[in-house]
């Protein structure tokens, strides 16, 4: 599906409309393709003249963040991050900047670009023609996407820190472990895309007008918001984790505590048991009356109500 932005919205523009365009050097237009077939692909190849290793990019897909120039046009791919339960992926979008347009490519829709669709038709001609305008502002609903999946991600980390203080189990775990590899695949790629857009406004000086750097550098302001949050939020999964080890360690300690104190009762139980019990017959012959035995019951209850006591009163219970 084809969307063309020159001064009008064009829904599935010929190769003839997309030829006019070209041929206005003194109006900037916008072309989205979504989902690209061949005839978008020979679009691409034929009437821009593409050079093939950005086609091939396009076709295959799975690509990193990058910037790379070629004669009279840049060609960038930049990932926009969504959430996908704990974990996060990634929709891949290729965009063809030149200081008269903007081609973006991606396969998956875009809910991003769904109301800037409907804001570049409220733009006036004049704000069509500044070179690079739209292009930021392609590139600036890109970007900005990414804040509210760090939002959800940052809620996330909270609420799974909470959990684990009520109960620590194999679930938070389990959670902890997803969420620290969607952390970590969102600092691998958005410092990737800050160096990409550090190197466009670099590279932005010579090739575009100064205005256009401006706008390049708002948009590297926000690349580097989101890689501090994603540092922030790795420190938070460092403590998540910290916190899940403390509650584990305190639960076995807490277990280990009853254990011993229940052993810790038996000791003189055992010990009356095992030395009465001896089958020696001046012992036997002693013991035979019942108040010996309610003496041996008695001084057995008195040594666990004395150690319960004892527990107590040190804090032990």
């Amino acid at each position: 599906m084809r969307r063309l932005f020159d001064g009008e919205k064009k829904l599935e523009p010929t190769v003839a409309d997309v030829e006019g365009c070209i041929k206005k050097a003194t109006r900037f237009f916008w072309l989205d393709i979504q989902a690209p077939d061949e005839q978008d692909l020979a679009l691409l190849r034929d009437t821009f003249h593409f050079h093939p290793l950005t086609i091939e990019d396009i076709e295959h897909q799975n690509q990193r963040p990058k910037l790379d120039n070629y004669d009279g046009y840049d060609f960038a791919v930049m990932l926009v991050a969504q959430p996908a339960g704990d974990d996060v992926t990634f929709r891949e979008h290729h965009l063809y900047l030149a200081a008269q347009y903007v081609v973006t490519v991606h396969q998956d829709p875009e809910p991003a670009f769904e109301k800037l669709h409907d804001r570049v038709e409220e733009f006036q001609t004049s704000m069509l023609q500044r070179p690079g305008f739209i292009a930021y502002l392609v590139m600036d609903v890109l970007v900005d996407s990414t804040f509210g999946v760090l939002e959800g991600l940052d809620e996330s980390v909270d609420r799974l820190q909470d959990d684990i203080i009520d109960e620590a189990g194999t679930e938070q775990l389990v959670r902890l472990q997803n969420l620290k590899h969607g952390v970590t695949e969102m600092r691998r790629v958005l410092g990737a895309q800050r160096d990409m857009f550090q190197r466009l406004v670099t590279h932005s000086i010579d090739r575009y007008d100064p205005e256009t750097t401006a706008y390049y550098r708002d948009v590297y302001d926000h690349m580097l918001r989101q890689y501090e949050s994603v540092d922030s939020l790795r420190d938070l999964m460092t403590g998540a984790m910290d916190v899940y080890l403390s509650m584990v360690s305190n639960r076995l300690n807490l277990t280990m505590k009853a254990l011993t104190v229940i052993a810790c009762l038996f000791l003189p139980l055992t010990f009356f048991t095992g030395f009465f019990g001896m089958n020696f017959g001046w012992l036997v012959s002693r013991i035979s009356g019942f108040e010996a035995f309610a003496i041996g019951l008695a001084v057995m209850v008195a040594s666990i109500v004395i150690q319960l006591w004892l527990f107590r009163r040190r804090g032990w219970l």
